[in-house]
């Protein structure tokens, strides 16, 4: 049978990733009203719509200019490998199909950032936020900066999706900062860039062949392996430590629900350390939930506080 084109774009689109970072989204606009702002709805949506319009650009390049890597790649998952959709012949979709996408949503990104700036919503600080964004995703991928290949990309994307997109949505609803946006950011970007490390895992094989030098092929996979669970075991220190900085003690021990799946995740990376064959849909797979989860959990807790 062959395969429908609508559900190869979808597989294109790397849709488990938006859920991130919209959950990301919704944690800073919950920090402004955990803090009483009153909440533009209108403004809320035209910043999501930019938010992953981005993030859809972002996943279209990366395909692009990606497809001889991830079409050599033998251990493919839905989280990592890329889509594996792009390439000639039955069952695929032709490589400019991401060049035309990514086209699209930035012409999305650009009618939103236009409505944003016409109505006012705008200010230097979101300005400034939006323009980071932008730079990072669009350089993760487009030579001759590419930074997925020069072992910044997981840094820039874990920031970006860990404190960048937080703080836009908080910045779009108070026009400034506030130190609850750094007590919950910062532990999800060790835990953004423990994913990142997670799912360039099975892809460490290709990724050295093809010399794409990412920051696990650059460290090496034990060293890779070892910041894995440093930046999990990291990231849940800080959140036992934040409440003494002020973080409502509620919003860190909702963020403990998920620890026990940082440790499953730490104690997988253990056994592929130690020779045990991997099974990398699991592994993968819990490496975005932990971070989507607990995105989500904080997100609940700020909301409902």
């Amino acid at each position: 049978m062959k395969p429908n084109p609508l559900l190869l774009f979808v597989r294109l689109s790397r849709g488990p990733f938006l859920l991130g970072a919209t959950a990301a989204y919704a944690l800073g606009v919950g920090i402004a009203d955990y803090l009483r702002y009153p909440i533009d709805w209108s403004g809320f949506w035209l910043g999501l719509v930019w938010v992953l319009s981005m993030q859809l650009t972002t996943h279209y390049l990366n395909e692009y200019f990606d497809t001889p890597i991830d079409a050599a790649n033998s251990n493919r998952t839905p989280f990592s490998g890329g889509s594996g959709v792009l390439g000639e012949g039955e069952g695929r979709l032709p490589r400019w199909t991401a060049l035309l996408a990514a086209a699209t949503t930035l012409t999305v990104a650009t009618l939103a950032t236009y409505s944003l700036l016409l109505s006012g919503r705008l200010n230097i600080l979101s300005g400034v936020v939006l323009l980071l964004i932008f730079l990072g995703a669009v350089f993760y991928s487009l030579p001759p900066v590419q930074l997925s290949h020069s072992g910044y990309g997981e840094l820039a994307t874990a920031v970006i999706v860990g404190n960048l997109v937080p703080t836009l949505g908080l910045v779009l609803q108070t026009k400034e900062l506030h130190r609850l946006l750094g007590l919950t950011t910062f532990p999800l970007t060790l835990l953004g860039l423990a994913l990142l490390v997670a799912v360039s895992l099975p892809d460490y094989a290709s990724d050295l062949k093809y010399d794409k030098r990412n920051l696990l092929v650059r460290a090496g996979w034990q060293l890779g392996m070892t910041l894995h669970n440093v930046f999990i075991l990291s990231a849940f220190l800080l959140f036992g430590v934040a409440p003494f900085l002020d973080l409502p003690v509620r919003v860190a021990l909702l963020a403990f629900i998920t620890l026990p799946l940082g440790f499953f995740q730490v104690w997988q990376v253990s056994r592929i350390a130690s020779g045990h064959k991997p099974n990398w849909l699991t592994f993968t797979g819990g490496a975005v939930l932990l971070f989507g989860l607990t995105t989500a959990i904080l997100a609940f807790a700020f909301w409902t506080q």
